[in-house]
């Protein structure tokens, strides 16, 4: 999704979504409802809630977050392409990166994302 599409499309209702990237793409469009203070933290937590619903009720999703017992492959993907590792998790990470880089965490999360998006997709 570019920003473009942001300004253009209207948010949609959660029983319209059907895979991840459409939760995300709801959380981009109005990121000050989904997480309070703007914390990848708290995204990092629906996330794992999100995962954890997927367990519960057998849904098979391509997931890049958290699993039981693996950070997950876009925290592999960063971990490479921060050049370090880190035990505090991907939300952490970002929020320090966006500090020092002066940019509000939610807005480089994105922009990591869609580069990791890019990056899978051109390798498959």
């Amino acid at each position: 999704m570019t920003e473009a599409d942001n300004v253009r499309r209207q948010p949609r209702q959660l029983t319209e979504l059907s895979t991840v990237n459409d939760f995300l793409d709801e959380v981009r469009l109005r990121p000050s409802m989904w997480l309070r203070g703007g914390s990848l933290q708290h995204l990092d937590s629906m996330l794992i809630g999100y995962r954890a619903a997927m367990a519960v009720h057998g849904v098979e999703e391509d997931f890049a977050f958290w699993s039981p017992g693996v950070q997950g492959p876009f925290t592999e993907w960063l971990w490479q392409r921060l050049g370090r590792r880190s035990s505090l998790g991907w939300a952490i990470e970002i929020e320090r990166e966006a500090r020092e880089a002066n940019v509000a965490p939610v807005e480089l999360f994105f922009s990591l994302f869609d580069e990791y998006r890019r990056e899978r997709h051109q390798s498959v």
